[in-house]
């Protein structure tokens, strides 16, 4: 009953999607170019052959498919994969990012209509659904069509597993839709069957398996050179408010470390000028990297306000924070930074990578503040004694690749929808169970 309410509601609601992804559109969170993605008007044609079809809502679900699809391509030579997302910044990065024979879209919006079109087209043999976004339409439409649909690194947080639990019937429907539902942690396992996938298991978190973040060594050469001899910290990922912290931060520090430069990496770069000009207000010297700025010892903060250029960050922070941690809830991957090299602080917001912020910290490879001040605290030692600082780092990067193996296991839960794939010639394009 609720699905077809919900599916009367988003079709009755058309106007309304319209309207609201045209708000999208002037705030900068959609491609104009590409609006018709997102109603299911496909930008190119479908290739010949057997097509995967990847969906990930975002920046991090995307990065932990990059290991899975190139995995895929080995495993079968010449498969074509599709990767839909449902975020400008995501598509940025992957189109720097995606191998050859994999290609992008944009996710459409999860009204019937919108879904059928894009089905109709890409016409996938095998679908994979990162974490933890279930659009009903978009999963009950591919399940009708019999075309096998795999959860993979499946989340389900405590406190999503109580919202869900309100709608047992509803969720349990949805998760009936997949043929294999694999859990990033045996608590997620555990979460889904609760939920309604019986089968569900777990072969581990896929963020374990990610590449390194990509750097520029170019521009690593340039930016050690600018800002050679002077201690450097970085606040990574950060969301409104934790750019405050990470000037009083600063201050803090700044008698006892002198030359001390903080370099900011928000979370969203269209914020750098609001950033730079909050922090100037409050006094702070600040750079900003999008405006082409040099960094020199005239500058205390350095906004780095461009896309795509994290692991530059990492690779040149020997202590970093990781954000949406202090002032906004749900934390951000700290395996990026660990594989790095980095000594890795967070705060105790971290709901969205629990069970990682949990592992490390048991295993001494990240270390919690509570505040701000905390932070300072533990910023500053980390500062004063490089060899504890190293230490932390070594201890974070042997806890990222102590798990790696976790793509193999995922590979030998999908042998047998991808044995089809090797045994029938290729095949017309078109869905169905393999």
């Amino acid at each position: 009953m609720m699905l077809g309410l919900y599916r009367a509601i988003t079709t009755l609601g058309s106007p309304l999607i319209q309207a609201y992804l045209g708000r999208r559109i002037k705030a900068g969170k959609e491609d104009p170019a590409r609006f018709g993605e997102r109603l299911g008007i496909p930008a190119m044609p479908r290739p010949e052959g057997h097509l995967i079809w990847l969906h990930g809502a975002s920046v991090g679900e995307a990065m932990s498919l990059l290991t899975l699809i190139r995995r895929l391509q080995d495993a079968v030579p010449g498969i074509n994969i599709l990767v839909t997302t449902g975020t400008v910044t995501s598509a940025r990065m992957l189109a720097d990012r995606l191998p050859k024979g994999a290609v992008h879209q944009f996710v459409p919006v999860d009204r019937i209509a919108y879904v059928r079109r894009f089905l109709d087209h890409w016409k996938p043999d095998l679908t994979l659904w990162a974490e933890s976004e279930f659009w009903p339409n978009l999963i009950s439409e591919t399940a009708a069509r019999e075309i096998p649909l795999v959860l993979v690194n499946g989340r389900i947080s405590p406190r999503s597993f109580k919202g869900w639990s309100r709608v047992h019937g509803f969720i349990s429907r949805l998760l009936g839709g997949f043929t294999l539902c694999l859990g990033q942690t045996e608590g997620d396992a555990e979460r889904l069957r609760a939920l309604g996938a019986p089968s569900a298991r777990s072969v581990g978190n896929l963020k374990f398996a990610a590449e390194p973040l990509p750097v520029d060594t170019d521009q690593l050469d340039r930016l050690r050179g600018e800002t050679a001899n002077r201690p450097l910290w970085l606040a990574a990922s950060t969301w409104a408010g934790e750019e405050e912290i990470a000037w009083r931060v600063h201050r803090d520090l700044s008698a006892g470390h002198p030359g001390l430069l903080t370099v900011i990496v928000p979370r969203h770069p269209n914020r750098g000028s609001e950033i730079a000009q909050a922090l100037t207000s409050e006094g702070a010297r600040v750079a900003r990297r999008a405006a082409g700025d040099v960094v020199d010892d005239r500058h205390d903060i350095y906004v780095a306000d461009t896309m795509g250029e994290l692991g530059l960050f990492f690779s040149l922070a020997p202590v970093v924070f990781m954000g949406k941690s202090l002032t906004a809830e749900g934390g951000q991957n700290l395996l990026e930074p660990a594989r790095l090299g980095c000594a890795v602080l967070h705060g105790p917001a971290m709901s969205n990578f629990e069970d990682m912020a949990d592992r490390m910290g048991a295993a001494g490879a990240a270390v919690a503040v509570a505040d701000g001040a905390m932070l300072s605290t533990q910023v500053g030692r980390l500062l004063a004694d490089s060899a504890a600082a190293s230490a932390l780092a070594a201890k974070a990067e042997a806890f990222a690749s102590a798990e790696s193996g976790v793509i193999d296991r995922l590979m030998d839960e999908l042998a047998p929808y991808l044995a089809a794939f090797r045994t029938d010639g290729g095949g017309d394009a078109g869905g169905g169970a393999p």
